[in-house]
C-alpha cells in the first residue's frame, strides 16, 4: 500500500539547529532516500519552496479568490513529501520516524486512496 508522509517543518526549531546541522540532516535524509529508493520502497520525494511562495485558490458562489501564502496561519508548514509503498501502517511510520526532520517539526503519514477504484466507481 502506498503512504503519503508529509513533512511540516518549524523554522525556529531549524534555526536553532548548530551550525552545519541541518547540512548534515539533509545529507543523511537523502542518502536514506537514495537507499529507500533502490530497495523500491520510496516512491517519490520532493521539498517545497517557502510558504510565502504559495498561492490558495478558492471558488466561492462562482467567484475565484486567489490568496497570496498559505493556506492558514501556522508555525509549522509543509516542506516536502515522500511517497513510499510499505506492506503495514506500522512499517510506514517506522519509514517516517527516520527522517530527521521529525525532531523538528512533524511527518503525517497518511495512506493513499487507490484513485483507479474511485475512478472505475464513478466511471470516468
Amino acid at each position: 500500500m502506498k503512504y503519503l508522509l508529509m513533512v511540516y517543518s518549524d523554522d525556529s526549531l531549524l534555526e536553532a539547529l548548530p551550525s552545519g546541522e541541518f547540512d548534515t540532516r539533509m545529507h543523511a535524509c537523502i542518502t536514506h532516500a537514495d537507499e529507500l529508493r533502490g530497495r523500491g520502497k520510496l516512491l517519490d520525494a520532493q521539498q517545497l519552496e517557502a510558504p510565502a511562495t504559495a498561492k490558495s485558490v478558492r471558488i466561492r458562489a462562482g467567484k475565484t479568490f486567489v490568496l497570496d501564502g498559505p493556506f492558514a496561519e501556522t508555525k509549522e508548514y509543509l516542506a516536502g513529501f515522500n511517497l513510499v509503498e510499505a506492506e503495514t501502517e506500522e512499517e510506514a511510520i517506522r519509514m517516517a520516524a527516520e527522517l530527521p526532520w521529525a525532531q523538528t517539526g512533524c511527518i503525517e503519514v497518511r495512506p493513499v486512496r487507490d484513485f483507479d477504484a474511485v475512478r472505475r466507481r464513478v466511471g470516468a
